[in-house]
């Protein structure tokens, strides 16, 4: 006899460390479903014909089939179901945006919560991590080889799916690890790095060559990619070139975009005394930005010993960043002032001294549909910091497109793509991810490089 559902209005909690212990330390927040709470969970879900988690999934993961797995406790089975659709479980288990995507879509979350199926995607990836040990099969080669510009998500992606198809892939990283953003923006408590190299050494397990220290546009352009005989690029290079306010001051020293904060801390670990790429343990931290690089950025500077204070020009309302993050953010005794905006950074002997704001009061929407900040007219008052941190949105590099002929952007730098291929302007080019859309969510571009991959695999098989 078949066991009865989970009715049960409420999610199974998810284990997390204390947040007293865990804001000075970079240990994973999240402790990871037990496999009776997975159970659990997994007996939570209807298994709906129409399936309308799925439609949420921007990789189309069969998600009622993996649960149902779960149920069964074949969990290796649900890792198979997973990995069908998905070329990186482990991370997208940890920061996919779920409650906006499969989640938002649960019928179960309309009287209640939604299955947690982010939780028990992570479990599923997890078992499989420690558990299984079999040699990943290569698929025969295919005699075709294709170039992917960038490492993190939707580059491996990409890959990934070209690999499965027999294709000859080189990856081309222009920092000396592979990653991209899963390992220079997200920080080791909410995403440890360990998981990623699993997951990359998967890939080139499968036969996948990643090449390091590699900058498309520099060392080798995308047209040179071509004559080296890759017959098609797809360029997954991300939104790395941050934005600043220009006000005055942000040129003094312990001002930092939040890429270079994170990546010093992330990538160079220099949060560790022996990292031969320092960054400052401030006294005082102001982060600028209310996104979830803001949050991540703000976590790791708490971490650093700071006292941190995030200023965001609108209200918690309109925060753009996960709540789960901006929850943890404020159990870990940051501190949030809204409706408030800086107006200039003061300086002494060229170091931060405070930061001059200016409180905000909310408009008409802006082309954003957001509520529009307007300035209070006599309103600026002073918070004292040794450090900001300018989290407030990131462009792609213009570097691709300057050394590569017939490849057009639109006015905010990203490449013109079609959305149904990912191909661009350039025949025999295709991008997707961050580099298209800018800066966005790592489901979103492994959707864009699966979307690229099986364009790719159709442009080379019609030649």
């Amino acid at each position: 006899m078949a066991p009865k559902p989970n009715m049960s209005l409420k999610k199974n909690e998810m284990p997390v460390q204390d947040p007293v212990v865990r804001a000075s330390n970079f240990s994973e927040v999240a402790l990871g479903y037990s496999e009776d709470a997975a159970l659990d969970e997994a007996m939570r879900c209807l298994n709906c014909k129409n399936m309308p988690c799925v439609s949420g999934c921007p990789v189309n993961i069969h998600i009622p089939a993996f649960i149902e797995k779960i149920k069964e406790e074949d969990f290796e089975a649900a890792y198979q179901v997973i990995s069908e659709a998905s070329s990186l479980p482990a991370v997208c288990g940890r920061v996919c945006p779920q409650e906006t995507q499969c989640e938002a879509k649960c019928v179960r979350g309309i009287k209640g919560e939604p299955v947690g199926i982010g939780r028990l995607e992570r479990f599923v990836a997890d078992w499989h991590n420690e558990h299984a040990s079999e040699n990943v099969k290569r698929p025969e080669p295919n005699g075709h080889k294709v170039a992917v510009v960038g490492s993190g998500p939707s580059g491996l992606t990409c890959a990934g799916d070209l690999a499965k198809k027999g294709y000859k892939v080189s990856v081309f990283e222009a920092l000396h690890t592979a990653g991209g953003v899963l390992v220079y923006g997200i920080p080791e408590f909410r995403l440890p790095k360990k998981i990623v190299k699993k997951e990359v050494d998967a890939l080139k397990a499968m036969g996948v060559e990643i090449d390091t220290d590699v900058i498309i546009g520099k060392t080798v352009t995308v047209d040179e990619l071509f004559d080296m005989g890759y017959e098609a690029v797809f360029i997954g290079s991300g939104a790395g070139l941050p934005r600043f306010m220009g006000i005055e001051g942000e040129s003094l020293c312990g001002v930092y975009s939040a890429n270079e904060f994170l990546t010093r801390n992330n990538l160079m670990k220099s949060y560790e005394d022996t990292s031969a790429t320092p960054v400052m343990h401030a006294k005082r931290t102001i982060v600028v930005g209310g996104g979830n690089v803001a949050m991540d950025a703000a976590r790791t500077a708490k971490r650093l010993g700071a006292d941190v204070t995030v200023v965001y020009r609108r209200t918690e309302h309109e925060l753009p960043a996960r709540r789960e993050e901006v929850e943890h953010a404020m159990e870990e005794g940051i501190e949030f002032r809204f409706l408030t905006n800086p107006v200039k950074i003061n300086g002494e002997d060229g170091w931060v001294k405070s930061v001059c704001c200016q409180k905000m009061e909310l408009s008409e929407p802006d082309e954003s549909g957001r509520a529009r900040p307007v300035p209070i007219e006599g309103s600026e008052y002073e918070i004292e910091a040794d450090c900001v941190i300018m989290s407030i949105g990131t462009s792609p590099n213009p570097l691709i497109k300057s050394t590569t002929a017939g490849l057009e952007v639109n006015k905010r730098g990203g490449i013109i793509v079609n959305e149904e291929t990912g191909a661009t302007t350039k025949t025999g080019v295709y991008a997707g991810g961050d580099a298209v859309t800018g800066a966005a969510t790592v489901i979103l571009a492994m959707g864009a490089g699966k979307t690229a991959a099986k364009a790719i695999d159709e442009y080379i098989s019609s030649k």
